[in-house]
């Protein structure tokens, strides 16, 4: 065991502790998944990561970093607010990228590119690897594990960017607020819920007064039955590919994650092109050593 350099960064948010935090472990190397999986236990936070330098394949295909990410239990190809804040904190401790402006992450399902917006990064989407509607079975065991009505889930897709999330539409931002969802129905189910804030959403206005078009929860399994997550990059872009794709969304919006918990997440979501960029900010609040 011996020192490593340390940051707890706190991810979709312009305002420390009021979005999803992550613990960064920057050099990783010489770790088993055995202790990075027990530092992520320990560390009672929804994911931990570790970089390291890019595989000779990844290196030829212009990755800057490597990155493995892992939550309490399991190892992830790949999730959003680990990808912006492993990011954050690598250009944070002094990395350089190789190409100007852009930064090629390796991790689980390959590379991410990521983009700077000012202060801000933005990761490009990783294609889904399941799409279209769900199963009826599904949707029906969803609505009943949510405690809504099969009716109130106007639209359903599966959203899987490596986590395997089903994603269902709501009539209300205020229906997703008030969901106290069943764990025991929905055990063993990545669930995320949106719904449009004001008349939002519907590719017809831009959001709310504040400029949010949609609220997101987000609701997956864990050691002590279901947990919530506060801010999540990977069902955000899951979600958005779904509902721009699907004309149920304008192609550039501001999503909103959190508030049933007391956070302030703000996920920045822009179509350009044949890309989709999930973008957030982040903010460091915790640096220095992790004995490892």
């Amino acid at each position: 065991m011996h020192h490593r350099p340390f940051k707890q960064v706190d991810v979709f948010t312009a305002h420390a502790y009021r979005g999803n935090p992550l613990a960064v472990v920057l050099d990783g190397t010489g770790l088993s998944t055995e202790a990075m999986q027990q530092f992520t236990d320990w560390t009672n936070l929804s994911e931990a990561t570790f970089l390291l330098p890019p595989t000779e394949a990844g290196r030829a295909d212009g990755a800057d970093y490597r990155v493995r990410i892992f939550c309490p239990g399991r190892e992830l190809p790949f999730a959003g607010h680990p990808t912006l804040g492993s990011c954050h904190a690598w250009l944070e401790a002094g990395g350089q990228p190789r190409t100007a402006g852009q930064v090629v992450q390796e991790c689980g399902v390959g590379l991410v590119r990521l983009r700077r917006e000012g202060a801000r990064l933005a990761f490009a989407a990783p294609p889904l690897r399941q799409s279209g509607p769900l199963p009826e079975a599904d949707v029906q065991l969803i609505a009943r594990g949510l405690g809504v009505a099969r009716s109130d889930i106007v639209a359903h897709a599966w959203c899987d960017n490596g986590p395997n999330w089903r994603g269902v539409l709501l009539r209300s931002a205020e229906q997703v607020l008030a969901l106290q969802p069943d764990g025991a129905v929905l055990a063993g189910l990545e669930v995320g819920v949106v719904a449009p804030r004001g008349q939002a959403g519907m590719g017809r206005a831009q959001g709310d007064a504040q400029g949010i078009a949609f609220e997101v929860r987000a609701f997956f399994p864990g050691h002590d039955g279901l947990i919530e997550d506060p801010v999540t990059g990977s069902l955000n872009a899951a979600l958005a590919q779904w509902l721009i794709g699907a004309g149920l969304a304008p192609p550039r919006y501001i999503a909103s994650q959190g508030t049933a918990l007391g956070r302030a997440g703000r996920v920045h979501v822009q179509q350009d092109g044949a890309d989709l960029w999930i973008g957030g900010d982040s903010v460091t609040c915790v640096a220095g050593q992790v004995l490892l």
